[in-house]
């Protein structure tokens, strides 16, 4: 066969598979005689149809095997083809699903059918957990509220046990005996050992103890204080009540034999008109250093001091102001 017209031609000449499609069987092409598609050569495949021509679910007037004893050629009425599901043919068996054991909706499905029972599996679930929540609120509280009996290890409140295995706070030393509250020293100036003209007098009214010491004016006049119970080495204030003639005033003070370099300023902070002594009584302090046990206060007057005055009270305080 040439690209040419050579002729009039069977539709085989051009396709061998022309008898296969209704176009070729329109224009006369018939199937080969011999086998598949191949005039003259045998073949086990003896029964050629056209397509379309298939039938499904349908079976030859001869049983299984009528179809291999229609000769090549001979074709086959055209039969509708069954697309049914199994369960619609005569005898086929329903291929519904089962429901499953404890399936409350009888194997219905999400889609209209039957499914799993999954809200009353949720719900079970969710029952559980509530159980354990409770379970567990309650044994918190039974421990918060038993009392510990004889003998229990447990600690008070804020405190964990040791590593040992014992109890976890452990009782506090008592304080040491010099770091209790101690009452110092108080007195009046009447009790103190006078010298070098100092004496007693109750003359002037407004004085705390009633009687005081006067005669401070003279040089080397003085009031010694010996005092016991202080209870650790440190800083203290001493306070001195006195009274003054509407003048300020200062003295000497002498602590364990050692002179201080700073005098005992005996203002007139009552702000007295000069020479009213009623009207004069009023208070100082001074900062001073004290060992544990017994010490010597002497408050005297020494050259180039102003020491009109009368003494009154002296006591001691902790610390310094």
């Amino acid at each position: 066969m040439t690209a040419g017209n050579n002729g009039a031609s069977t539709p085989e000449d051009d396709d061998p598979f022309g008898y296969l499609y209704a176009d070729g069987q329109a224009s006369g092409a018939t199937p080969p005689g011999g086998g598949y598609g191949y005039p003259g050569r045998g073949s086990s495949y003896q029964q050629v149809r056209t397509v379309g021509e298939r039938q499904y679910g349908q079976q030859g007037a001869g049983g299984a095997g009528a179809g291999a004893g229609v000769g090549a050629g001979q074709q086959v009425p055209q039969q509708n083809a069954h697309y049914a599901a199994p369960e619609t043919l005569p005898g086929g068996q329903s291929t519904r699903r089962q429901p499953l054991p404890g399936d409350d909706r009888g194997g219905r499905d999400d889609r209209g059918g039957r499914g799993p029972n999954t809200k009353g599996l949720l719900i079970g679930a969710i029952a559980v957990v509530a159980a354990v929540v409770v379970g567990i609120g309650a044994a918190m509280l039974s421990n918060g509220d038993e009392d510990p009996g004889p003998g229990s290890n447990q600690a008070g409140s804020g405190s964990s046990a040791g590593a040992d295995g014992g109890q976890g706070e452990q009782p506090k030393d008592e304080p040491a005996k010099d770091e209790e509250k101690v009452e110092l020293p108080k007195e009046d100036a009447k009790a103190l050992t006078l010298a070098g003209g100092t004496s007693t007098a109750s003359d002037v009214q407004g004085a705390r103890s009633g009687t005081y010491v006067q005669g401070f004016n003279t040089p080397g006049a003085s009031a010694t204080w010996t005092f016991h119970g202080i209870p650790k080495n440190g800083k203290y204030t001493l306070h001195v009540q006195y009274g003054v003639p509407g003048k300020d005033q200062s003295t000497t003070l002498t602590i364990n034999g050692k002179q201080q370099d700073r005098k005992l300023n005996m203002g007139n902070f009552a702000k007295a008109e000069e020479g009213d002594w009623e009207k004069g009584w009023t208070n100082t302090w001074a900062n001073i250093l004290l060992t544990k046990g017994t010490n010597t206060i002497k408050i005297s007057c020494e050259t180039g001091d102003q020491c009109e005055a009368n003494l009154d009270q002296v006591s001691l305080s902790k610390g310094w102001k």
